[in-house]
């Protein structure tokens, strides 16, 4: 039997879907993905469940990739498979969600670090705790161009998605809600209650009316492109795992480049 990388609960019109792989500060498997996956399929059926929150169990949200299961699994992909393995589990996955038809509400503590600040800007809210920062380090320790969604500058804004790109250093949780990123930053112990007493809040809206809601809000940074700059970035970035910095890394081994990331 595989095991529950995704957990679930009901909390009335608020459905929790929950990473739980906490030994591994819940670096994002392939199986994570996919039961991550299957779950807001699941939660998009339900007429019951007016709102999701994602969130995690312990200290971290999430640490990004499971670069060790990449290297034992994907090193010696070609181009064809990197490409199209990329596009469907983290391309078209984070898009996905970020399509979900339903309020989605991202609830981050501790590390939110390249893929997982990549899926937690996949929701339409965040609310941070105190504790929690976000970065990606992913251009200096392993020489590819940013995460596979470079939602970065449509969150953060140009210069300041520039910034945290190009130094590879962390945002906290205060200056990214000052930066525009996050919604709401509260202490610890309350990030559940807080987060849950938002996402109820909000289902209490007519559930299509806010179903149009959001695709008109999504709409209105589709006409400016941002869905055309993600997928000409996600192509660049696919480039980047060819590039001679790249070849060195992987050689190096990328358990090098999980130490660094874990120090940035």
């Amino acid at each position: 039997m595989s095991e529950t990388l995704v957990l679930t609960e009901q909390h009335g019109h608020v459905r929790r879907l929950i990473l739980n792989r906490a030994t591994a500060r819940n670096a994002q498997s392939q199986q994570m993905l996919e039961q991550l996956d299957a779950a807001f399929d699941a939660a998009a059926a339900d007429p019951q469940t007016r709102v999701v929150v994602l969130g995690a169990v312990g200290p971290h949200f999430s640490a990004g990739h499971d670069l060790k299961q990449a290297q034992a699994e994907r090193a010696e992909f070609t181009v064809e498979e990197r490409w199209a393995y990329e596009q469907r589990v983290y391309f078209n996955y984070c898009l996905r969600i970020w399509d979900f038809p339903k309020p989605t509400v991202a609830q981050v503590q501790g590390a939110c670090v390249a893929a997982g600040l990549m899926l937690a800007n996949m929701c339409d809210l965040i609310v941070a705790s105190e504790d929690a920062f976000f970065s990606d380090p992913v251009t200096h320790t392993m020489g590819a161009a940013a995460t596979e969604v470079l939602i970065h500058p449509w969150v953060l804004g140009l210069r300041q998605a520039k910034e945290l790109l190009f130094t590879g250093e962390r945002l906290g949780a205060a200056e990214a809600k000052a930066l525009g990123m996050v919604n709401r930053v509260v202490p610890r112990e309350r990030l559940e209650d807080d987060t849950l007493a938002l996402a109820q809040r909000i289902a209490q809206a007519p559930p299509f009316a806010m179903q149009i809601l959001k695709k008109s809000l999504n709409r209105s940074v589709d006409v400016q492109g941002m869905r055309q700059a993600l997928s000409a970035h996600f192509d660049l970035h696919q480039l980047s795992h060819v590039t001679e910095e790249y070849r060195q890394t992987k050689e190096g081994g990328l358990a090098t480049a999980i130490a660094r990331g874990a120090k940035a």
